[in-house]
């Protein structure tokens, strides 16, 4: 038993280690938005493009990895993923010398694409590595380093590219012509020295983990004869309403998701903050998301059901957009920042009620989950239009009916079609 454990510790490092890579590219989001609007002169439905140019890549992406991993194995494809975010970390370079919006929003769908090569991959990875009564363990623990490489990144950032924003914003403005793009240009370049250092350190992960030989796993699993029976007359994956259900609900939940931390320092900045303490606020959310990590794993389901979980956890969130739609300041950004505590517990709740009893569709449920996260492409998107037509806080709006769907799923549509 000690030598099978000690066998697991590398892989889990390892591991940890990209988790860690997942939270630090996701969540720069939040400072790209502010910093390639200010660098590129966008609109704010132009500047949450950043969203759908990384989200969309799950949507596109999802089936193609999960094709590769079957060809080259979950090891390699962990290696491969990691190159191709370095090369799109290395998109960054020309991007900001020529100071092209199109040419970064390449770089970022590549380094999601590498991403979701590389999720496909670890989540599986991460839960049949080792015992499974112990694998709720190890996605948390997995999870708790992706937001912590999230708050890390979001301060470095922050720095590089916002430490003089108040004087930088000012100066900006009083410029045109020929001096204006001149000064622009000289912005962009900030993001040159920290992608190629990212550049590096995705490189050299790569080679690690095509050297560290990670034992391969086999994640198939048998189906019962009672639950072949009982699936026999299932012709399609579509034939279960509650994975189709489940679907949108991960589509609508990862669309807030990435609203509560994506939106927030330009947010800030509408309350009137400047852009170098707005563009932190990011961090908040991340920590009460890891704050809302630590508690599920504390009370479900010894004190509450998943179920109950994603229902209550809906309706702050509900609650939560209205009073920070009626409120200001530190107040209204407060009941913002409160909205991840909420959301964490919903990707964790609705797996398990999507997927169950999908027998041998279990495997294409997973991948039409994985595409379900599109949802942080386009709802975002649909923040930047209302923002840009009425205001950054009447635009959280485009949230309710999100709750709303996630509330109706954790009470009715998680069994719909079940016997």
């Amino acid at each position: 038993m000690n030598t099978q454990q000690k066998s697991y510790v590398l892989p889990m490092i390892i591991i940890g280690a990209l988790f860690f890579i997942f939270g630090f590219v996701t969540w720069l989001n939040s400072v790209l938005i502010p910093f390639l609007k200010q660098a590129c002169q966008l609109t704010d439905f132009q500047a949450y493009f950043v969203t759908l140019a990384f989200y969309i890549s799950y949507f596109v992406m999802a089936i193609p990895s999960s094709i590769i991993l079957r060809k080259i194995g979950f090891a390699k494809g962990m290696s491969v993923g990691l190159a191709v975010m370095a090369i799109g970390a290395l998109v960054f370079i020309p991007a900001a010398q020529v100071r092209s919006y199109p040419l970064f929003l390449v770089g970022l769908f590549m380094q999601a694409t590498g991403m979701t090569l590389l999720q496909t991959a670890s989540n599986p990875y991460v839960t049949i590595l080792g015992p499974i009564e112990s694998a709720a363990k190890r996605i948390s623990i997995m999870g708790i380093s992706n937001k912590v490489a999230g708050m890390i990144g979001i301060f470095i950032l922050v720095e590089l590219l916002f430490s003089d924003t108040q004087t930088l914003s000012e100066k900006i403005a009083s410029l045109s012509g020929a001096e204006l793009e001149n000064e622009l240009d000289i912005l962009a370049s900030r993001v040159i020295v920290p992608y190629i250092v990212m550049a590096i350190v995705l490189g050299g992960l790569a080679l690690l983990i095509l050297k560290a030989h990670l034992p391969e796993i086999n994640p198939e699993e048998e189906v019962s004869p009672a639950a072949a029976s009982h699936l026999k007359e299932k012709k399609s994956v579509f034939d279960f309403p509650h994975l189709v259900l489940g679907v949108v609900c991960i589509f609508v939940y990862v669309g807030v998701e990435v609203i509560a931390i994506d939106t927030i320092g330009l947010y800030g900045e509408y309350q009137g903050f400047d852009l170098s303490t707005a563009s932190k606020f990011g961090i908040y959310s991340l920590i009460a998301l890891t704050v809302g990590y630590l508690l599920q794993i504390a009370v479900i389901p010894k004190y509450l059901s998943q179920r109950m979980a994603l229902m209550l956890s809906a309706v702050m969130g509900f609650v939560c957009i209205i009073a920070a739609m009626l409120t200001s300041g530190w107040v209204s950004i407060g009941f913002i920042v409160l909205l991840s505590f909420a959301n964490s517990f919903m990707w964790p709740s609705i797996w398990p009620l999507a997927l169950n009893s999908l027998g041998q569709f279990t495997k294409v449920g997973s991948a039409l989950l994985i595409m379900g996260v599109v949802g942080g492409a386009l709802i975002p998107l649909i923040y930047g239009a209302l923002a840009d037509s009425s205001n950054r806080q009447m635009a959280y709006w485009i949230a309710l009916p999100c709750y709303l769907f996630i509330v109706f799923y954790a009470t009715k549509g998680y069994k719909a079609g079940k016997v």
